[in-house]
């Protein structure tokens, strides 16, 4: 049996369903995000197929930093490209290790913000509806004080953390509800609520978390702006959840915790692939555009991948307008255009408790795992 042969039925062999998936648990559960994907699924193909010496891991979509992790964790560099500016902060947070008086620190920043009584940030849209005007003054001495601390990680660090607890600490029912409620919270749970969240990162990303101090670049742009010299390593391994033309709006989830670490989410609304306000609107997207943004990222994928190196999806279908579109068999056809192999096509069930996107938005009980390769 030739190699190709021996890997593909080592693919086949393996149950890709994960139905005790963890990904609610440990370093992946630092920061609330929409549709994660199961790190099981990028650690077990990063166990299957061999990664070329001296190249790196790369996740197009790195979403909440799942593939980086996992490709750390083995010891590869990696490189993450994300649209949103929450998903670049989560990853960037994720693949360092912070310092051991990181919750010292955070505890230095509520104590000058609680001292502090500079203006309510007035910037944000329909804020009074969404926040308590005592809650809008933590958060925005706590933004104030926090973005004064000069190390970039810790810094970086103690955003996700107050990033991680605003829908708690506002009117917003739940993440995924946008109904305004009472809740009883108040200036005094945000400061312990932040201190919390701080001392949850300092367990996961406390000192020699990646004994190799392996590099990891995160672009914060739309993948389809990425030329092949904005990465700066060359990949050997393509692990990516691609979003899904008209599931999920990724910015709207992030919609306030954007606006109070001064991002603009309508920036990233406007860019953002398969959001479903672009296919709801006069001249609406179709099915025809998500094939020429896949074709782009193919396009770049095919220029920065080495030769024998693999390119892997995990992608499910989408319903637009009533019509069902399988999205495999798009990536499957672009492959084809792009000249590289199929390795393996492989269907996997989504557990109902542990899914790897939101079936509420889809009603998707399977994906598919497709498996390319460069020659």
């Amino acid at each position: 049996m030739n190699i190709a042969n021996d890997i593909k039925e080592k693919l086949h062999e393996i149950d890709w369903d994960f139905t005790g998936s963890s990904a609610t648990k440990g370093i992946h559960s630092i920061h609330p995000y929409p549709a994660k994907f199961i790190p099981e699924i990028p650690r077990t193909i990063l166990d299957a197929l061999p990664v070329p010496e001296g190249t790196a891991v790369l996740d197009p979509f790195c979403g909440s930093g799942t593939t980086l992790v996992e490709a750390q964790s083995k010891g590869y560099p990696t490189v993450g490209v994300d649209l949103n500016p929450i998903a670049c902060l989560i990853s960037k947070v994720k693949t360092n290790t912070l310092p051991s008086d990181f919750v010292n620190i955070a505890e230095e920043c509520i104590g000058r913000a609680k001292k502090n009584n500079n203006e309510i940030n007035k910037e944000i849209p329909n804020v009074n509806h969404w926040f308590k005007v005592d809650i809008q003054h933590a958060i925005s001495v706590l933004v104030s004080e926090i973005d004064k601390v000069e190390h970039e990680t810790t810094r970086n660090g103690l955003r996700l953390a107050l990033s991680s607890i605003i829908v708690r600490v506002s009117n917003q029912e739940s993440d995924t509800r946008y109904a305004a409620i009472e809740k009883n919270v108040t200036k005094e749970n945000v400061f312990s609520y932040f201190l919390v969240a701080c001392q949850k990162l300092s367990q996961y990303l406390g000192e020699n978390l990646f004994e190799n101090k392996l590099s990891t670049q995160i672009i914060n742009k739309s993948i389809l702006e990425v030329t092949p010299s904005d990465i700066k390593k060359p990949i050997g391994m393509v692990i990516t959840s691609p979003p899904y033309p008209n599931a999920y709006e990724y910015w709207l989830y992030h919609k306030y915790r954007m606006w109070w670490l001064g991002y603009d989410p309508n920036e990233v609304k406007t860019s953002e692939i398969g959001a479903r306000a672009h296919y709801f609107k006069k001249n609406h997207q179709t099915i025809d555009d998500f094939k020429l943004q896949i074709d782009n990222v193919m396009e770049l994928l095919t220029k920065v991948v080495v030769s024998s190196g693999y390119i892997c999806f995990v992608v499910g279908r989408s319903i637009i307008h009533g019509q069902h579109y399988d999205n495999s068999k798009i990536i499957e056809d672009l492959a084809l255009k792009h000249n590289l192999s199929v390795v393996a096509i492989i269907d996997r069930n989504i557990a109902k408790h542990r899914k790897s996107f939101n079936l509420s938005h889809a009603k998707i009980k399977k994906e598919t795992l497709l498996i390319l390769q460069k020659m």
